[in-house]
């Protein structure tokens, strides 16, 4: 199985069906959304019986539709639709309008026709259902499965090193940081959800507390604990750069994942890899996605508790009551009333309510940071040279052929200089470019342009000629042609 290195933008599509998601689209998505819930729990998913091999008989969909929607009262007539469409017609439409979306396939089996569903489908519709019924994430579970995932990979003969648990840790690192980061803009749509016939401030705060325990972060409260696992998450990032460093392990981790995910090109297996291993180093950006995450609670606490101050000071009809008073106060006759003031001057300076004091509320303590001792220091910063020595970009590739053309025409790829990891990391990326333009697709040519700007590379041979250090085929490197430059040249030479 190789791994698709299309954008998402393209890809989507050539997984699903075109239509898939016209019924989600319609006035009844509701409805379409309950039939396939529905379908999916009890006959096409894990939870389901095992479905016959074959599929199920069409009729036997058609009567689950039916007994299903009989009590629905919120369909809306869609086009050419009689305002009274039997039941049984109305689940035929639903299936038939499913079934044309690419939701369901009908079969042959003998003389009748059954139903299944795409692999591709179903897995697609469990994702949908798994996002509907997500509850609180718990980041300890995460933290524990991805310290405990990438120990698997640092452990044991590494020669024999597999990268399966690297990869769930990548995934797990990417879905942790995604979520605190979009938990953090999901607290301002949570103002929306207050009522407004809320009798205290008090509740406010408290509902937001548990709104987002219960709905986004389990362990929200314990999260700045240093008993809770995301304190390791330095330890976490260590184990990957000793991952990254260690050769014999490397070596092994990229076999893998070129068997199993780059149909054998080490290139884009190795690729691959240090986008999972740059995956698992975003966990040190966790603590700037919190400061955010409390920063916006701050924020919507504010807010709410301002609004409901002003709505229940506003509830009393302080208006009325005045002018109740004065009224009332003129009836009464000159003498022989006691006075209902207290003593004193009505109006004075020291009668006047105090301005309100905002008390900052301190910033939450930071994790303790860990003081590294000198040759850590200096490990850190030798794998940092190690990592950028390796690093092709297009100036470091382009400044690499400009050294070695030194002002001429052309150079072939055995007259290259290979004087240290630079070179070689240069080199081989110049025999991916060389592949890429001599291959025939005009894709992969395009976009080998963004490494080649100012240079072309072609190969010279179909066969593979030995090197020092790897093999591939021969290839030639020259300056590229203004073609702007090149017509005005050939114009005035006319």
């Amino acid at each position: 199985m190789a791994l698709s290195l299309m954008p998402a933008s393209l890809a989507l599509f050539k997984r699903l069906p075109d239509l898939i998601f016209t019924p989600l689209g319609s006035p009844n998505r509701h409805l379409y959304w309950s039939v396939l819930c529905a379908l999916y729990r009890h006959k096409f998913g894990p939870d389901a019986p095992i479905p016959p091999s074959y599929g199920y008989l069409l009729h036997d969909i058609h009567k689950f539709i039916e007994d299903y929607v009989s009590y629905e009262d919120n369909w809306t007539p869609e086009e050419d639709e009689p305002p009274e469409t039997p039941i049984n017609t109305r689940a035929m439409a639903i299936f038939r309008r499913l079934q044309e979306a690419g939701w369901f396939r009908i079969e042959r089996y003998g003389m009748e026709r059954t139903v299944t569903m795409r692999p591709a489908v179903g897995q697609f519709l469990a994702e949908l259902i798994k996002f509907a019924e997500r509850g609180p994430v718990f980041v300890s579970g995460k933290i524990r499965l991805i310290a405990d995932s990438l120990s698997y990979v640092s452990a044991g003969d590494p020669a024999k090193a597999t990268g399966e648990n690297l990869r769930e840790a990548a995934n797990l690192s990417r879905e942790l940081i995604e979520h605190i980061r979009n938990t953090g803009t999901n607290v301002r749509d949570l103002i929306d959800a207050l009522d407004p016939d809320l009798p205290t401030s008090q509740y406010v705060r408290a509902f937001f507390q548990d709104y987002i325990v219960q709905m986004f972060i389990g362990d929200y409260r314990e999260l700045r604990t240093r008993e809770h696992p995301l304190s390791r998450r330095r330890q976490i990032i260590e184990t990957a750069e000793a991952i990254s460093l260690d050769m014999e392990r490397r070596a092994a981790l990229v076999g893998w994942y070129a068997q199993y995910f780059a149909n054998g090109s080490r290139t884009d297996a190795e690729t691959i890899m240090e986008r999972d291993l740059a995956r698992v180093r975003e966990l040190s950006r966790i603590e700037e996605y919190l400061d955010r995450l409390d920063e916006e609670l701050r924020r919507a606490n504010r807010k709410a508790l301002a609004v409901l101050d002003y709505r229940i000071r506003s509830v009393r009809p302080l208006d009325a009551l005045v002018q109740s008073a004065i009224a009332n106060v003129k009836m009464l006759p000159d003498r022989g009333i006691p006075s209902v003031l207290a003593p004193g001057l009505l109006m004075a300076g020291t009668r006047l309510f105090e301005p309100r004091v905002t008390k900052e509320r301190p910033r939450p303590a930071p994790l303790k940071k860990p003081v590294f001792a000198p040759r850590e220091i200096a490990l850190a910063r030798l794998m940092q040279r190690a990592r950028d020595a390796r690093t092709i970009t297009a100036i470091k590739l382009s400044s690499y052929v400009a050294k070695a053309l030194d002002g001429g025409d052309a150079a072939n790829s055995d007259a290259l200089s290979l004087s240290g990891i630079e070179d070689l990391r240069a080199y081989q990326t110049l025999q991916t470019v060389a592949m890429a333009q001599g291959s025939g697709s005009a894709r992969l040519a395009r976009d080998s342009r963004m490494l080649a700007r100012t240079f072309d590379a072609v190969p010279t041979g179909r066969d593979e000629v030995s090197h020092p250090y790897f093999s591939g085929r021969p290839f030639l490197i020259r300056p590229r042609q203004n073609r702007r430059t090149d017509t005005k040249r050939g114009a005035g030479h006319e």
